[in-house]
């Protein structure tokens, strides 16, 4: 077993990518080895949580496109103190410096990067962020492994050019036990909401992205709302609110009182378990956890057809094309009208898919026994 392990992660915001790193810490990955992460950039939201874990975190500061001298010079200085074992980049720009930290650091640790998203096409990403994959296409055989989240990212990237040879899929995990449905807590957040015990209530969780398509969800509750006159519609991210330019004039006003904006909001879990539907409507994903995470709380869901979604729902959800309103529409009109029985057993094969194919534990034992494996190769 490796003892030390280094995280070389682009930063610790709050996206998908950095709060898979910090669960899986938290999960047990750094139970049994010393554990130190470098962020690129700043501390963000995750950096804290990961000490309170009791592992070192040490930012450089990058705040450009490239770093600067001096910010290599403390990378190697990093590195060369706590002599790791193994190095996982985490995203592009942590690849990169995963790859220049190996050749800093004395001994010759393992190396293997981590892919989180999807890549539909190079057009999508900002220009510096298109050089950064392009550099990591051409430097991808000399990782141990490339770590992907997704099938769908994987053969995406493969397709790129990234090294075929290197390549292996360990999904992202859920906490079944902090993801545990609740009838107490369904009702406490409807009360909290003012909406009927007996309304039926969809929801859609994700900052205002173009990648997000909101506009697409926003259009097919419309036009299930006019069907049923007791439907309610939760929206919880970022910068969501039906008067900003990318969504004004989507809902009419007559119907603005039954959609809720209730923007960015650290309790997302504990809202969604109020829901009878969940919805993804995104046009582009790798692995969605907000997916992972509705299942896990037995809410059956509609997802757009991108990354890995229509795997992980199966047969317990319903996928329709990204982009088709009408589609979707159909999908939570299915859903919502089928007896809530139905709907319970739904959400329930949902939580067992989770449980059976996606759980922490086994996202923890794939990278355990992944850098069990680098090690043997050094």
């Amino acid at each position: 077993m490796p003892n030390r392990l280094l995280f070389v992660t682009t930063g610790l915001g709050t996206g998908g990518a950095e709060q898979a790193l910090y669960r899986l810490l938290a999960s047990g990955l750094g139970r049994d080895r010393q554990v130190s992460v470098v962020s690129l950039r700043d501390e963000g939201t995750h950096g804290q949580p990961i000490r309170a874990l009791g592992h070192e975190v040490s930012c450089l500061g990058l705040g450009g496109r490239l770093p600067s001298p001096g910010m290599l010079v403390e990378l190697a200085r990093r590195v060369r103190a706590f002599q790791p074992d193994v190095i996982q980049g985490w995203m592009y720009h942590g690849n990169l410096a995963a790859s220049l930290a190996a050749r800093l650091a004395p001994g010759r640790p393992a190396v293997t990067w981590g892919i989180r998203q999807s890549l539909y096409g190079l057009t999508r990403e900002k220009l510096a962020t298109r050089q950064i994959i392009r550099a990591n296409r051409w430097l991808s055989r000399g990782p141990g492994a490339i770590v992907y989240n997704s099938h769908v990212s994987r053969s995406q990237h493969e397709a790129f050019g990234f090294s075929g040879a290197r390549g292996t899929i360990i999904p992202n995990g859920f906490n079944l036990d902090r993801l545990a449905p609740s009838s107490d807590v369904a009702r406490r957040v409807r009360s909290e909401l003012s909406v009927p015990a007996d309304a039926r209530l969809i929801g859609h969780v994700a900052r205002l992205h173009p990648m997000k398509d909101h506009p697409t969800f926003l259009r097919a509750a419309v036009t299930l709302a006019r069907e049923l006159p007791d439907l309610r519609v939760l929206l919880v991210g970022r910068a969501v609110d039906l008067v900003s330019p990318e969504l004004s004039g989507i809902v009419p006003d007559d119907m603005t009182g039954r959609f809720l904006c209730l923007g960015q909001r650290p309790d997302a879990a504990a809202l969604m378990q109020a829901l009878d539907v969940f919805c993804l409507s995104s046009n582009s994903e790798a692995f969605p956890n907000v997916l992972g995470e509705a299942m896990a709380m037995e809410v059956p869901c509609v997802t757009t057809d991108v990354g890995d979604a229509g795997r992980i729902v199966g047969d317990t959800g319903i996928v329709v094309p990204p982009g088709d309103s009408a589609a979707m529409s159909r999908g939570l009109s299915d859903l919502l009208t089928r007896p809530v029985e139905a709907r319970r057993i739904l959400g329930r094969a949902a939580r067992q898919r989770i449980e059976s194919h996606y759980s922490m534990t086994r996202a923890v034992e794939a990278y355990n026994a992944l850098y069990r494996d680098l090690a043997t190769r050094i």
